[in-house]
């Protein structure tokens, strides 16, 4: 478990991008400066989880009144709405030596409780295969095959919407 969940800030930036790049194969993960657009554009849906002071992991994604993800929407920070209907998610990061230890699942419902806080309809966000039944366990239900290609990768559409 993590000690602390906590916004992200820009002096985050290079711990964050040493995580992303252990976490994602180099064709899937976000470069710096797709991680320094992130955290200039959409810090509000950017959390850091810290153990004794260190980023373990971190979870965020741009706002939208879209039900899926586009690939444009990782790199381009400005797709982000702020009064978005979704919150989307595209990274949930744990260093590796961090894994299997509920960091994941306390960033997950951070997430989760700040987009409830803020009159989101839900939650989006892609995932490969084996991680289905993980966001399932959070009311994720998947919507099929994405239209993503990012990173060459196989991905499928998730949504977690809130009770109206």
């Amino acid at each position: 478990m993590a000690d602390r969940i906590r916004q992200a800030v820009m002096e985050d930036l290079e711990r964050l991008t040493q995580v992303e790049a252990l976490c994602f194969p180099p064709a899937e993960a976000a470069g710096r400066e797709a991680l320094k657009a992130r955290l200039q554009t959409f810090p509000d849906c950017f959390f850091v989880a810290e153990r004794d002071g260190l980023i373990v992991g971190f979870i965020n994604g741009a706002a939208t009144d879209e039900r899926t993800i586009r690939d444009e929407m990782f790199e381009d920070a400005s797709l982000h709405r702020p009064m978005g209907m979704y919150q989307s998610i595209f990274g949930l990061d744990v260093a590796p030596e961090w894994q299997h230890q509920g960091i994941a699942g306390q960033l997950m419902e951070h997430l989760i409780q700040d987009a409830r806080r803020k009159g989101r309809k839900g939650l989006i966000l892609t995932c490969k295969d084996p991680l289905i039944g993980f966001y399932e366990r959070f009311g994720y239900r998947k919507l099929g095959l994405s239209l993503s290609v990012h990173g060459g990768a196989v991905w499928y559409d998730m949504i977690l919407e809130f009770e109206a």
